[in-house]
């Protein structure tokens, strides 16, 4: 089994992690500082999102230059150390691919408007003639993920499409020059030695031929609708061998320890089961992001059928399951309650297949609501002042203390890039530690029992005690049982037929009785299990 199989992999939000120079923004300096808190925790590997060059139009995720650092993040030599910490800790470490589009600073875009129309400058992006009188109208009807018109007007009178902010236009993945330079790009980071990519935009990177209208009635959710013209087409397929070619190939760093195999994980906002799988058949993507799992809504029969569907679906890859990122509402606020949020995350690290965590669900946090005057999503103003955007779930990390900054930074209370709200001293890294009922104590033992007791088949669905429709969820997996009450009322696990002892629970049990949003793990009689702490001393 490879190591990415069952992997449990921990994100990082650099400039929301630690802050190692005081100015308020995480660093990867800081991030490297921190990782023995991710090794602890029980994770496998670390996902760091961007940390190149940017203006920051979208959280860096606006790129001006795909092989470099940001000054406010660090120095190319910080990225050595943090890359080497993380080895050194047996964590691998994963880094973002950003290739569907680049930030409006990047050099090419830059050439690209002094070149002017017809040049091979404006050849590596979208841009077009428009529609109407004088071409004073979009070339289509294409809209932006963040509200609004997916072109934007230069002063010689063309468009440029961004499927995202105007900040951000999308790269022409036909141009050969593109294709190469990716490529490049690849190999930098391979060469430096990290262990795989997180392909951003996966499903988005070719629109079709023709850049042809949507039609009305196309946008109400793009990511839904794969037959929309600018996502999820066949000529993705070809590029993506190329890659998974050159990672299974290019060689290993020197003193690199094996095995060396680097994997990579598609975001490729694609909910259809069939579809999805098409991007981790043999020779494609590793993996690819369950964001079906990720949006389901806290309910049986709605969970049943995702999980159902994402174990029977055909493909290559194994299944990743995740509850939180940098763009999603935190599961204790999504779910409406902390109780909930403990039992999806025994949910989600009972199934087979690889988890995605993002930093602080492991603390429980809720979705921190930001002062208006300091949202910095473009989402905020894009919208019109009606979609808060993501900030809340990218408020920086409270290690310690009982005040902000909880010693995140030592650049003092209110110095922080995003603010930290006044009541989350009882979230703090430090304060949970003492806690054996806490948050962290439930994610750091499932973490030691889910590695003590893996699936014996990562991509294999579980046996189900439960039937679709009951209003609870039960199966086993390997050695290893799960039960989530869902319903309103108490329930007997003893009575569900599901074999072997308590040894993890979400909230407290009383003798055979589940609460309602409890979960519940359980292992074979005969097999040993870790003595350490779960938080309500079903473990002891």
């Amino acid at each position: 089994m490879s190591w990415w199989q069952d992997t449990v992999c921990y994100e990082v939000y650099p400039r929301a992690f630690a802050d190692s120079d005081d100015d308020g923004i995480g660093d990867l300096a800081g991030a490297a500082a921190r990782l023995g808190h991710i090794a602890e925790l029980g994770a496998d590997a670390v996902w760091i999102t961007p940390f190149y060059p940017s203006p920051l139009a979208d959280g860096g995720y606006d790129i001006a230059d795909h092989t470099g650092v940001a000054a406010d993040l660090g120095t190319s030599d910080d990225f050595g150390r943090l890359i080497a910490r993380a080895h050194e800790l047996g964590l691998k470490l994963i880094v973002d691919l950003v290739p569907n589009h680049t930030s409006d600073q990047h050099s090419w875009f830059q050439e690209a408007l002094a070149a002017g129309p017809g040049s091979a400058a404006r050849g590596r992006y979208l841009f077009r003639a428009g529609r109407g009188p004088c071409g004073a109208l979009p070339p289509n009807d294409w809209q932006s993920a963040f509200g609004g018109p997916a072109w934007t007007r230069v002063a010689d009178g063309e468009w440029y499409c961004h499927l995202h902010a105007p900040e951000q236009p999308d790269l022409n993945w036909r141009d050969p020059v593109v294709r190469s330079a990716f490529a490049d790009i690849l190999r930098y980071w391979l060469d430096r030695g990290v262990d795989g990519f997180r392909v951003d935009v996966a499903h988005a990177l070719f629109k079709a031929e023709g850049l042809p209208d949507a039609g009305p009635g196309q946008h109400q959710d793009p990511r839904r609708n794969h037959l929309l013209p600018y996502y999820d087409q066949e000529e993705l397929h070809p590029l993506y061998r190329e890659w998974r070619a050159l990672l299974d190939t290019h060689p290993a760093p020197p003193g690199a320890v094996p095995p060396h195999h680097r994997v990579m994980v598609a975001e490729s906002a694609v909910f259809d089961p069939s579809r999805l799988a098409r991007y981790i058949r043999p020779g494609e993507m590793h993996q690819a992001f369950n964001f079906a799992f990720l949006e389901a809504d806290w309910d049986p029969v709605q969970l049943r059928r995702v999980i159902d569907a994402s174990l029977s679906a055909p493909g290559g890859g194994s299944v990743t399951w995740l509850l939180s990122s940098h763009d999603a509402v935190r599961p204790v606020t999504r779910f409406g309650s902390a109780d909930r949020a403990r039992a999806a995350a025994l949910l989600m690290l009972a199934l087979p297949g690889s988890a995605y965590l993002y930093q602080g669900e492991e603390l429980g946090l809720p979705q921190a609501v930001v002062p208006d005057d300091r949202i910095r999503d473009p989402l905020w103003e894009r919208s019109g002042h009606t979609d808060r955007g993501r900030d809340g779930s990218r408020v920086p990390l409270p290690w310690s203390g009982d005040r902000a900054p909880y010693g995140f930074t030592a650049a003092g209370p209110g110095h922080t890039w995003l603010p930290q709200p006044d009541d989350w001293a009882r979230y703090t890294v430090a304060a949970q530690e003492q806690d054996p009922a806490s948050t962290l104590a439930l994610y750091r033992t499932a973490l030691r029992l889910r590695r003590a007791h893996p699936a014996p088949d990562p991509a294999a669905p579980p046996h189900w005690y439960s039937a679709p429709g009951d209003p609870y969820l039960a199966f086993r997996r390997g050695t290893l049982a799960c039960v989530v009450n869902l319903g309103t009322r108490s329930l007997s696990w003893a009575a569900l037929g599901v074999p072997g002892r308590p040894v993890l629970a979400s909230g407290p049990i009383e003798g055979e009785t589940l609460s309602p949003d409890t979960a519940l793990w359980l292992l074979d009689t005969d097999v040993p299990h870790p003595r350490e702490g779960d938080g309500h001393g079903c473990a002891r």
